[in-house]
């Protein structure tokens, strides 16, 4: 795979054959700053970018008009793609992050079942390629930071580790063993102080 180089009014631009990253934009908002003269209205745009392969970024620019402000984001999220953890076709665990005011809860989901997300989720879900999660948006109801949310709850995504996967002698998973363990630990500790 080959990368072009683009100049464009906002930057170098590059183009790589072979990939097709997909451009979402979840918000267009129109902003004003209080001057002197007046009001100076300008517009902040919200892209997601992807290839649905595992790689997705996101960007937030400001501009004097719509477009401007759309490639300005949409290259600021070129810039900051990231790899995302994929199971087949939905994530290897559950995973809740705080952003802000935002609360996101993701939570992997057997196969068929397609996306169930709300609209900054989805579109982050979306452009990873991921088909089969279940998702919840709990707090702030504000696009720019359940984004945030979401980016970086999908960027904490780690393996699930052999030994959990392990099973005993009966055919239970180990898993519950070891947290049942952990809060009996949890309480000693508590006692003792």
């Amino acid at each position: 795979m080959t990368n072009l180089k683009k100049e464009t009014k906002v930057g170098i631009e590059e183009e790589s054959k072979g990939e097709e990253i997909e451009e979402k934009i979840v918000q267009i908002d129109r902003i004003s700053r209080v001057v002197k003269g007046g009001r100076r209205l300008r517009f902040r745009a919200v892209v997601v970018v992807g290839d649905k392969s595992g790689k997705v970024g996101i960007g937030v620019a400001k501009g004097t008009e719509v477009p401007i402000a759309i490639s300005k984001a949409a290259l600021k999220a070129k810039k900051a793609i990231i790899p995302i953890l994929i199971k087949d076709t939905t994530i290897p665990h559950e995973v809740y992050y705080e952003f802000a005011g935002a609360k996101v809860f993701l939570k992997p989901a057997s196969e068929g079942t397609g996306i169930v997300a709300g609209g900054p989720v989805r579109a982050v879900v979306e452009a990873v390629g991921i088909k089969d999660i279940l998702s919840k948006m709990l707090g702030s109801g504000n696009k720019v930071n359940n984004v945030y949310a979401t980016f970086l709850a999908l960027k904490s995504l780690r393996p699930i580790k052999e030994k959990f996967r392990k099973e005993d002698s009966k055919g239970k998973s180990g898993i519950k063993k070891d947290i049942k363990v952990e809060k009996k630990i949890s309480k000693k500790s508590k006692k003792k102080r």
